[in-house]
């Protein structure tokens, strides 16, 4: 049996890198498992030698102590492996295979599975419906930032790459299908974005990023990026999007700059619950970019919101902030006619179509997102400079794959 290491949440501030358990055809109990979930037995499941797990601005969340998630668990939900050996339930996936797995764990056997709401599986987390691997609240299962991961469900949620060398080629780009890529292009999508829309995206980070880079691919006229980051702001020019710093105040006014009017027709949040208000020396105020996005689109218009928003914050900046209640100007929305999309992005309904784009040069995810290599080992300094600020997507390389 091989060694296993992982990046475990020990403290608010504080990522370890610890041996931790291989991988089994059993849940074992652990940080965050539900007891519901100890014992259960995985036949169906697949163990993956990670090739590239990511860091997630949601990791950053639980990183921060802005969450309840419990010490010591093993974080990661971004993973793109190398199957080396399959449970005996599973069929079709193969030991070799290089595939992608979707951040959302799912059955394929639930009612919302077989909608394609696979972000919302009934069957994979007996708290709420809706899990994925290393992340507090969702079932326990083990995260992949980790040099083996265990991948139930094998067969339904394994995105094989059709060839191996090619993939490699492109697997700093590939990477991000587990995640970012069609989470910012749910948003972009929820946003109602299409050929010669005008588009402001609130954040700058990889997400943010994802979606402008996403409503370019969906044929977007002009796309607005607004951060208070200079770093990601220009990041965001590197592949043409107009931006606005909310550094200077409310993005209004500049958006009326840019474009002529005052209003976009599609918006998307990109941030999540840790926002914090416009102009210099701006503090936490979470409902603000929801507010804002609601003012800067046009009546009739949508908004896509994979930004994270959760239901239980120790930081939040008040008793209601805590349980995830937010000031909102609801009435703005319902006045406007205004189209709200929430929650997990349902990964399994875009992952085919964005690595075909990825893999038929439509589209250079990684380079718009900055990805940069690092070691297993670095991981813990790499969540700090990503809690700083660096305008950089940090792409984890447990066994010098990428690098070899």
């Amino acid at each position: 049996m091989a060694d296993n290491r992982g990046v475990s949440y020990m403290s608010p501030g504080k990522v370890e890198v610890h041996d931790i358990d291989y991988p089994t055809w059993e849940l074992k109990d652990g940080p965050g498992v539900n007891p519901a979930n100890v014992g259960r037995k995985l036949p169906h499941g697949a163990i993956l030698k990670v090739v590239t797990t990511n860091i997630c601005g949601s990791d950053q969340h639980m990183v921060r102590g802005r969450t309840t998630a419990p010490p010591n668990l093993v974080l990661g939900h971004e993973i793109t492996g190398e199957v080396i050996e399959t449970g005996p339930g599973v069929e079709y996936i193969k030991v070799g295979d290089l595939c992608s797995v979707p951040f959302n764990i799912a059955c394929g056997r639930c009612r919302n599975c077989k909608e394609r709401k696979t972000g919302i599986c009934q069957n994979v987390n007996p708290d709420r419906p809706g899990s994925a691997y290393g992340y507090v609240d969702m079932g326990g299962w083990v995260g992949g930032q980790a040099d083996y991961v265990m991948v139930p469900y094998a067969d339904w949620n394994l995105l094989k790459f059709p060839d191996k060398d090619q993939a490699m080629e492109k697997i700093l780009d590939l990477t991000m299908l587990s995640d970012i890529f069609p989470t910012g292009f749910h948003g972009a999508v929820t946003a109602g974005v299409g050929v010669g829309s005008t588009v402001y995206v609130a954040g700058a980070g990889p997400v943010g990023l994802a979606a402008a880079t996403s409503a370019q691919l969906l044929g977007a006229a002009v796309v607005i990026v607004g951060d208070m980051n200079a770093q990601r702001l220009e990041q965001a020019r590197s592949f043409g999007c107009e931006t606005i710093d909310l550094s200077e105040g409310d993005p209004v006014d500049q958006i009326e700059q840019i474009l002529g009017v005052n209003e976009v027709d599609c918006g998307v949040d990109a941030v999540g619950f840790e926002a914090k208000g416009h102009g210099r020396g701006a503090q936490e105020a979470p409902a603000t970019v929801l507010n804002t996005l609601m003012d800067v689109t046009a009546a009739g218009g949508a908004l896509g919101i994979p930004g994270l928003y959760v239901t239980g914050d120790p930081g939040g900046i008040d008793e209601a902030a805590q349980k995830g209640s937010l000031s909102l100007s609801l009435g703005t929305g319902w006045a406007k006619s205004l189209s709200f999309t929430t929650g997990q992005c349902p990964v399994m309904k875009y992952h085919r179509g964005l690595m075909q784009a990825i893999l038929h040069d439509r589209v250079q995810i990684a380079k718009a997102v900055n990805a940069t290599v690092i070691s297993l080992d670095e991981a813990p300094q790499a969540y700090a400079d990503f809690d700083s600020g660096a305008a950089k997507k940090y792409v984890i390389d447990p066994h010098g794959s990428v690098a070899a």
